[in-house]
């Protein structure tokens, strides 16, 4: 549905308009707003169902614009792409508005997501930065954990960045290590998702732990348990590729019907 190609000849289409992670309705009930004239502040995106959208950065949301999060969990997962290819470019626009290596202020090429200094020749593109997130089991039981930023009462899978010259294996064993004290054995790679809180790429893995024994560090971690299959806490949201992790579990072991 989604095609990542700039619909950089366009001069109307299909309008997000974004402003402080709130993405206003449109007629449809859907992101997206009627097909319009495009002014020359708006950032072509893509073509959906070969309808051309652009991005459209606004100073303030209006009081019924929802929560981007809020998008991802009404709508069906077909959209996830649009939404989050949305998030991340307008991320990148609000941050890369000057050089990063001169501070000139930078201009937006139309062909490519690229910001470009006409002082130093430096492009700028939209940033990922590379995430494991892990779901840690022992036989059927998962090891979940609560964040301190999480909702109360939710629990999730581990997670963490990948240093710099670190393989994303290496990463898994590292995080699991420091956040719950424990060493893993097999490490084997599910799938990935763009996750545009606000430029994340989490590469999915599951893990196999040595023991059940848990340390805590207080800190990345308020708490972390192992969990049954047939006893769970407050989950992660659907569109997640945690929850997505959980439930493959969950159906390996037949916890799920």
């Amino acid at each position: 549905m989604l095609r990542r190609e700039l619909p950089s000849e366009a001069t109307a289409g299909r309008v997000i308009r974004l402003a402080r992670g709130r993405i206003a309705p449109g007629a449809d009930d859907s992101p997206l707003q009627p097909i319009q004239p495009w002014h020359g502040r708006v950032q072509p995106l893509c073509w959906w169902q070969e309808e051309p959208v652009a991005l459209s950065l606004e100073e303030q949301p209006g009081e019924d614009w929802p929560e981007a999060r809020e998008w991802l969990a009404r709508l069906p997962e077909s959209w996830y792409a649009l939404v989050a290819t949305s998030l991340q470019v307008a991320a990148w626009l609000q941050n890369h508005r000057f050089c990063g290596r001169c501070g000139t202020p930078a201009s937006r090429l139309d062909a490519e997501f690229a910001m470009h200094c006409a002082a130093c020749g430096h492009r700028n593109y939209p940033r990922n930065s590379p995430c494991i997130i892990t779901l840690v089991t022992h036989g059927e039981s998962l090891l979940l954990a609560r964040s301190p930023r999480h909702p109360p009462g939710r629990y999730s899978t581990l997670a963490g960045f990948i240093e710099p010259g670190e393989a994303a294996e290496e990463a898994v064993r590292r995080e699991v290590f420091e956040e719950v004290g424990l060493s893993v054995g097999r490490v084997s790679y599910y799938k990935s998702q763009p996750w545009p809180f606000p430029h994340s790429l989490m590469l999915g893995f599951f893990a196999e732990a040595a023991s059940r024994r848990i340390r805590i560090d207080g800190v990345e971690i308020a708490d972390a348990a192992w969990f049954s299959p047939r006893r769970l806490p407050q989950l992660p949201p659907l569109y997640s590729i945690s929850r997505a992790l959980i439930e493959t579990h969950l159906k390996e072991v037949g916890g799920r019907g």
